[in-house]
């Protein structure tokens, strides 16, 4: 039997009179326990997030507890995703690598797909009632980074080896991210045990991969001394460490960069930084051992790609063959015999 029209037309009214769809009829059955806000959500958000989550999308999610923290999770609309991608868009500070807070909206939309991608995961809503996956991210604009020339990089080595209060500690780092072009947060995350002197590897951890990465034999001493120097004692302790023995955090290559900025104009104007060296390092292997030792040496041998790849994976002594070419120095792991410095300089403390 169908329902008198009469008496839907009566409960219609009642509906509207009350503020409630009958979508939200559906989306709230009786006896359902309520959906948490935001605010009560988000711990469970941060708690499944990793270490690059939390840090890229920390503040932005802070924004989104602030401005929407009392509201179930599911009556937060696209159209308030986009209001906040448009101010933070507009109030973006101006950095060395700014793109006019297209970073910083680019930034707001990936972090609230993060969060509603976990309440999806947990039940929470459908896939089709998130918000933020019906906001469009800013279009990546193509990145400014670029290879230094040799030029270059003689001059920012030049000024890191002699201002500063810890030019050993800077000239290492330089040395480390040109040789082996290991990101960042590869960097700051190499222990003691990652280092094997005898082989010439560091073992680097970094977007959630792990490899054993060659580096010269020079290099490898310099970093055992320097770590023991600094007092790290234990296995699991980290490596690079300023001078009172605390490890160091991003912090050192702030400063490092600009100071460097500060006695090189152009590098403060281009917004130059260590991923720089990464691109260096990279387009310097590419051009002379070719596409797939480049991957490899990128640690990128596991991303996707097309089936070619498949056939051109190069192996860890492909890599230390380019690692010997490029420093002029022998390595254990090295296969190619009569390798001659290419690199036009080698870093050196």
């Amino acid at each position: 039997m169908s329902a008198d029209p009469a008496t839907v037309a009566a409960a219609r009214q009642v509906l509207a009179h009350l503020g409630i769809t009958l979508a939200d009829l559906q989306s709230h059955p009786i006896g359902a326990a309520p959906l948490p806000t935001v605010a009560e959500y988000l711990p469970r958000v941060i708690a499944a997030a990793g270490p690059g989550a939390r840090r890229t999308y920390g503040t932005y999610w802070e924004r989104m507890a602030a401005a929407w923290g009392d509201r179930p999770v599911d009556t937060v609309a696209a159209s308030d995703v986009e209001a906040m991608k448009q101010e933070m868009i507009a109030t973006a500070r101006s950095r060395r690598n700014s793109r006019n807070g297209r970073h910083a909206g680019e930034h707001v939309i990936a972090a609230a797909r993060a969060f509603y991608s976990r309440a999806v995961a947990d039940g929470l809503i459908d896939a089709s009632a998130s918000p933020a996956h019906r906001v469009a991210k800013p279009r990546r604009l193509p990145s400014t980074r670029r290879a230094l020339t040799p030029h270059e990089l003689e001059e920012i080595n030049a000024v890191a080896r002699t201002s500063g209060n810890d030019v050993i500690l800077d000239a290492l780092l330089l040395r480390l991210h040109t040789e082996s072009a290991c990101r960042r947060g590869g960097a700051l995350a190499v222990r003691l045990v990652d280092l094997d002197r005898r082989s010439g590897l560091v073992r680097l951890a970094e977007k959630g991969t792990v490899r054993w990465q060659p580096v010269s034999l020079d290099l490898a001493e310099h970093l055992y001394e320097h770590a023991r120097v600094r007092g790290a004692v234990v296995p699991t302790g980290r490596l690079l460490r300023y001078r009172n023995g605390q490890p160091i955090s991003s912090r050192r290559y702030d400063h490092l960069w600009k100071r460097i900025g500060e006695r090189l104009p152009w590098v403060a104007a281009q917004g130059i930084s260590t991923h720089w060296l990464r691109h260096t390092t990279l387009t310097w292997v590419e051009r002379h051992f070719g596409y797939g030792v480049a991957r490899a040496y990128a640690g990128h041998t596991d991303s996707p790609g097309s089936s070619t790849t498949t056939y051109i994976k190069a192996d860890l002594h492909a890599v230390a063959d380019a690692l010997s070419a490029m420093t002029g120095q022998p390595h254990p792991l090295a296969t190619m015999e009569g390798t001659r410095a290419a690199w036009p300089t080698t870093i050196r403390h």
